[in-house]
C-alpha cells in the first residue's frame, strides 16, 4: 500500500508541473528571434515618422522607407497572431494602423475646389547629367501639351540635343543655367518666361517668371537640392529644402517642379506643404507611384522623390508619371488651374 501510495503521490506531482508554453507555440525560439528581428527595424521607422527625428543620415533614410512599413506591419501583425506571438502583434498592429492613417490617403485623391482661370501643363524631369533621351522628352510634351518644363542636371551637350530635337518650336521661351554634371538647371516655356531669381542651394534653383496668355502670372521654382545621404551633405540638403519660397497668400501663384530628394515623409518636404503648397500626386491620389529610381537603372527601393507643388489657390486636375530612356528619374506632370 505504501508504495502504490508514493505511486500515486508522484503522478499528482507530475500533473501540477507548470506547462512550457513554448511548446504550443509554432516554431519555437526560431521563430520568436526571425520576429522581432523584423518588428525592430519597423519599430525604429515608425518611431521616426512619428517624432521626426530629422537631422541624421540614419534618420533621412528610415523617413524615405516609411511606405513600406505599411505592408510589413500587417506582415507582422498576422505573423504574430498566427504563431501567438501576442507582443509582436500588438505593436506591430498598434503603429501598423498609425503608419497607415499616415500612408494611405496618399493613394485617395482629395476634393477638388473648383477654380475659374487658366490651365497650366508643367513636366519636370532630372536629366541625371543632361544623359536623358532628348528626342522621347520632346515627343513627351508634344504629346502632353505642355506649357512648362522644368530640368534639372541640365547640361551644354544637353541642350544641344534638344534643341536638336525641337524643343524650341514647342516651348519658345527659356531661361537656362547649363552646367557640366549636376548643378545645372533650366526652364522651357510656351509663355513668355523671365529669370527674377535663384533659390539658394549647391545646385543651380532658377525662379522663373511666366506670363499666361490671360495676364495672370505664374512663378515656378526649378527644385534640385543636395542629396541628403552623402557625407556631411544631411544639413545642407535641410537647409537647402528650407531655403525655398513659400506659397504667397495672394499676387503670382508660385509652383515648385523638380527633385526635391525627399518624400513626403520627410519633415523638410511637409513644412512646405505647411506653407501653401499642394503635393499634385498627392492631390489626385498618385502619392505612391515611385519616380526614382527608374525600371532597369539602379537597385534601390523605389520611392517618390520628384514632385511638383502646386500654390492651394489652384485646382490640380491631373498628375501623371512618365519613363525616359538615359536617366534614373521619371518624369512627373502635373495640370492645375491658375485662378484668373
Amino acid at each position: 500500500m505504501a508504495l502504490s501510495t508514493k505511486a500515486d503521490h508522484r503522478d499528482l506531482d507530475e500533473e501540477d508541473e507548470p506547462v512550457d508554453a513554448g511548446r504550443h507555440r509554432p516554431g519555437g525560439a526560431a521563430v520568436t528571434v526571425l520576429l522581432v528581428a523584423l518588428t525592430v527595424p519597423f519599430v525604429l521607422v515608425a518611431i521616426n515618422r512619428l517624432i521626426e527625428v530629422g537631422g541624421i543620415r540614419a534618420a533621412v533614410v528610415a523617413a524615405a522607407l516609411t511606405p513600406y512599413s505599411v505592408p510589413l506591419g500587417a506582415f507582422l501583425t498576422i505573423a504574430g497572431l498566427s504563431l501567438r506571438r501576442w507582443a509582436v502583434a500588438l505593436i506591430a498592429g498598434l503603429l501598423t494602423v498609425l503608419m497607415a492613417a499616415v500612408v494611405l490617403p496618399r493613394a485617395t485623391p482629395d476634393a477638388r475646389a473648383f477654380v475659374q482661370g487658366e490651365s497650366v501643363r508643367v513636366l519636370s524631369l532630372n536629366m541625371r547629367y543632361g544623359t536623358a533621351d532628348a528626342d522621347v522628352l520632346v515627343d513627351l510634351v508634344r504629346e502632353r501639351r505642355i506649357d512648362v518644363l522644368s530640368l534639372q542636371e541640365l547640361t551644354p551637350t544637353a541642350v544641344d540635343a534638344l534643341t536638336e530635337a525641337g524643343v524650341d518650336e514647342e516651348l519658345p521661351h527659356h531661361v537656362l543655367d547649363a552646367r557640366t554634371g549636376a548643378p545645372g538647371a533650366g526652364l522651357y516655356s510656351r509663355h513668355p518666361a523671365e529669370l527674377v531669381g535663384n533659390a539658394p542651394a549647391t545646385n543651380r534653383q532658377p525662379i522663373v517668371r511666366v506670363s499666361l496668355p490671360k495676364g495672370a502670372e505664374l512663378e515656378i521654382v526649378v527644385v534640385h537640392p543636395l542629396w541628403p545621404i552623402g557625407a556631411g551633405t544631411t544639413d545642407t540638403w535641410q537647409r537647402e529644402l528650407a531655403g525655398l519660397p513659400a506659397a504667397r497668400a495672394s499676387g503670382p501663384i508660385r509652383v515648385l517642379a523638380g527633385d526635391f530628394n525627399a518624400t513626403l515623409d520627410h519633415g523638410p518636404l511637409r513644412g512646405l506643404l505647411a506653407h501653401g503648397y499642394q503635393d499634385a500626386a498627392d492631390q489626385t491620389g498618385d502619392g505612391l507611384r515611385p519616380t526614382w529610381p527608374a525600371p532597369d537603372t539602379v537597385f534601390a527601393p523605389p520611392l517618390t522623390i520628384d514632385h511638383i507643388l502646386v500654390d492651394r489657390r489652384c485646382s490640380v486636375e491631373d498628375f501623371d508619371v512618365f519613363d525616359v530612356p538615359g536617366t534614373d528619374h521619371r518624369a512627373v506632370s502635373a495640370e492645375f488651374v491658375v485662378p484668373s
